[in-house]
């Protein structure tokens, strides 16, 4: 037979203390960051804002020639934006806001970058207006997708990647004037950038709109009276 004398109960008692704590330090931290997880959805569904005020902010200070501030707001913008979509991929908290507001404030930085730099004539004209034209041509879709019962089409691999490229031209442009003795070295990259973003952005323009074309083809095709 087995003695048990007041050790082997106090050790006993301990331990369950201790597995009874553990489990409700862990059950606490996964409510927190639960709630933490639900405050940071809240903020993308009110990402629009964040939009409205980094977005004037980045632009004036490019117009007032602050650049390295500027450049300071741009790197902090992008870093939380990273971080943003992490924990939208990681808890599965992507929303179709989010979606949406996404793509559209890389387009707004990538605007108010080409508003500043052209401002400044550290980029030719040319160059803001290729970009834009694109995102022109793109506009006059967007009407006709939604007459049609249609939303905002995925976003492609091929947008992806010139939005990619376009946002590491950019700063990269920008960086060369905040520290320009280092310019040799990095205005070889921000222009390799700047012509493959420009490509593969008028390449992916004409997928969208050749996207658009076949759905509404398919949707003639269902329905010979439209």
């Amino acid at each position: 037979m087995f003695s048990i004398n007041n050790r082997t109960i106090v050790v006993f008692s301990t331990s369950i203390i201790i597995e009874q704590v553990q489990l409700d330090v862990v059950t606490n931290v996964n409510v927190q960051w639960e709630k933490v997880s639900q405050v940071w959805l809240t903020c993308r569904d009110q990402g629009l804002l964040r939009i409205g005020s980094r977005v004037p902010v980045f632009l004036w200070l490019l117009i007032a020639d602050q650049f390295l501030v500027a450049f300071l707001v741009l790197m902090f913008a992008s870093f939380t934006d990273w971080l943003d979509g992490f924990i939208a991929r990681k808890f599965n908290q992507i929303t179709s806001l989010g979606k949406v507001l996404d793509p559209s404030a890389d387009r707004l930085f990538i605007l108010a970058t080409l508003i500043g730099l052209t401002v400044n004539e550290i980029i030719p004209a040319w160059l803001a207006i290729v970009i834009v034209a694109r995102d022109l041509l793109l506009l006059i879709g967007y009407p006709i997708s939604a007459s049609h019962g249609y939303g905002p089409l995925p976003v492609h691999f091929l947008g992806k990647a010139a939005t990619f490229a376009l946002l590491y031209a950019l700063p990269l442009l920008l960086l060369a004037e905040v520290w320009p003795t280092a310019e040799a070295v990095i205005l070889p990259l921000a222009w390799g950038f700047a012509y493959w973003g420009i490509g593969l952005y008028w390449v992916a323009g004409f997928v969208y709109l050749a996207q658009l074309r076949q759905l509404i083809s398919l949707e003639r095709r269902s329905s010979p009276n439209i």
